[in-house]
């Protein structure tokens, strides 16, 4: 019983890595957030 549990637990962390994984490779950049061009470089 208690290697059920265990492989269970295995499978979970390894999932819940691999989605941070993949969500961290992926940039998500929100579309109200615009490139905002300088204004005074001439100092």
């Amino acid at each position: 019983m208690w290697i059920i549990v265990f492989i269970v637990a295995v499978l979970f962390v390894l999932g819940s890595a691999l989605m941070l994984l993949r969500s961290a490779k992926i940039p998500r950049i929100p579309d109200n957030l615009k490139a905002q061009p300088y204004e005074d470089d001439d100092e």
